[in-house]
């Protein structure tokens, strides 16, 4: 594996590797009215374990799916089945939505061996490969997790860029979102987005397929809305979710410091002393 993400024909070699542990990681916003857990249990590629990013989150806010714990995280990917030495890949029901989110939680608790699969779901379907249904009952194994804060930003962190400029925030949420053309999803989020931030827009990375585009496609999609992947980006989105691919496509063009602000829009527009550009 050489980089973030990997191709369905390779997954399809690689199936009984005793090493390779695949995540079904499917996430959808609320008004979406799917339910992943329902969908995996009625198809997923054939060994796979679903992991629920609701589940593994933190408790102790009412923010949507932060990171939880370093040893709340480490308890979940044992019970899991992933151990430290596993190969991990993500993939989601969409072709790429939630996967990139699973992949950064393993890489900002120090888990490196993680990609996502190129397309997921769809593309592994549509290409006839097999699948299963039903629950899977992995073996527990042993995980620990060692955080590497260098990926992740909170609050204090993201005011203090909105101040002193010392990084580029990318924001991937719908132009219209963006310029508070369009209303946030979440009740009492003000619209609109951080002082100095561009957007660059998840779905403009993508093709239509849910797979990234190429990585000449993606440094041009990129620069073009004036991000320089050789200084600091800082990526975010309403809740983390689509930030985690933004990110991702800037490590796939060999951007080396890249972080994600976990509360993202949701905690930004609701917390009044932040500030807030409309249009």
């Amino acid at each position: 594996m050489a980089g973030p993400l990997v191709s369905t024909g390779w997954l399809a070699e690689h199936l009984a590797d005793p090493d390779l542990v695949i995540l079904d990681g499917s996430w959808h916003m609320p008004a979406d009215g799917r339910d992943a857990k329902v969908e995996y249990a009625a198809g997923h590629i054939p060994g796979a374990v679903f992991f629920d990013i609701d589940a593994v989150s933190d408790p102790a806010t009412d923010l949507p799916h932060m990171l939880p714990a370093p040893a709340a995280f480490a308890a979940a990917d044992s019970a899991l089945g992933i151990g430290n030495g596993d190969m991990v890949v993500v993939y989601d029901g969409a072709g790429t939505f939630s996967a990139p989110r699973v992949w950064w939680s393993f890489k900002a608790m120090g888990h490196d061996r993680v990609a996502v699969l190129d397309g997921g779901l769809p593309r592994w379907k549509a290409e006839g490969r097999a699948l299963e249904s039903g629950a899977a009952h992995p073996a527990p194994a042993a995980f620990t997790a060692t955080p590497r804060p260098a990926i992740l930003r909170d609050f204090a962190a993201v005011m203090a860029i909105v101040a002193d400029k010392t990084a580029q925030i990318a924001d991937a949420r719908s132009p219209g979102r963006f310029t508070a053309a369009e209303p946030e999803p979440r009740p009492g989020v003000r619209g609109g987005h951080m002082p100095g931030a561009v957007n660059v827009h998840y779905r403009s990375l993508l093709n239509d397929d849910g797979s990234f585009k190429s990585t000449g496609q993606l440094r041009d999609v990129i620069a073009r809305a004036g991000i320089d992947a050789a200084r600091p980006v800082v990526t975010s989105c309403g809740t983390g979710v689509t930030a985690a691919i933004v990110m991702l496509a800037l490590e796939e063009i060999g951007a080396k410091d890249v972080a994600l602000y976990d509360g993202s829009w949701t905690e930004w527009g609701s917390r009044p002393e932040a500030p807030v550009v409309t249009g």
